[in-house]
């Protein structure tokens, strides 16, 4: 037998939300490609967002989850977040830590 392994669907990571209220568009810097359910924090620099890391000055807060899987880029592209009052699901989440859930728990995305 034959095991598939899928990747993230877009937007299997949601649990609730109020629809394009919970949404943004935003723009996402040039990177590799990412899945849905990556955890995106906004670099206040350029003011794109990339990966959330725990561990940079720039890209430490936690602050939006990308709804669709993003293909490899050179140039930075708008892409769908879920940003604000929404229900995510925690093994669905790429990228995402305590203090991550602490992040997008202040801006209302509650990690169950």
């Amino acid at each position: 037998m034959t095991i598939l392994v899928q990747a993230p669907r877009t937007a299997g990571f949601i649990l609730s939300s109020l629809g394009n209220l919970s949404m943004d568009s935003v723009t996402l810097a040039a990177g590799p490609a990412l899945p849905a359910g990556q955890v995106l924090a906004r670099d206040a620099g350029t003011g794109h967002y990339a990966p959330y890391d725990n561990t940079s000055d720039t890209l430490g807060t936690a602050s939006a989850i990308l709804y669709a899987p993003a293909d490899p880029r050179s140039e930075p592209v708008h892409v769908a977040v879920v940003s604000r009052l929404a229900e995510v699901i925690e093994s669905e989440l790429t990228g995402l830590d305590a203090p991550a859930a602490v992040d997008l728990d202040s801006r209302h995305v509650i990690v169950r």
